[in-house]
């Protein structure tokens, strides 16, 4: 599946972590795990685990609150995934 709105996004990730300079270690291994899966969902005729939508809504609740803009971002991946048929 590729989507060049998903790599937008993805481009919008990193760049607001970039930014962010108070998420944590484990915070960033998060993101960093998620955005592998992403890239490999975008590969075509790539089979989308579950896990890694699971994964998108726990990350958005754990940065929710003190990183906005993050959680905008994988809101946005997720909302993304969810018109796809994901």
């Amino acid at each position: 599946m590729a989507d060049p709105k998903l790599s937008e996004l993805l481009e919008q990730l990193h760049n607001e972590l970039k930014r962010t300079t108070s998420v944590d270690e484990n915070g960033r291994e998060m993101l960093r795990h998620l955005s592998g899966d992403i890239q490999k969902l975008l590969e075509p005729d790539t089979p989308t685990p579950s896990s890694v939508l699971e994964r998108l809504q726990d990350a958005i609740d754990q940065f929710e609150i003190e990183h906005p803009s993050i959680t905008a971002a994988l809101s946005q991946i997720l909302n993304a995934l969810s018109s796809a048929g994901i």
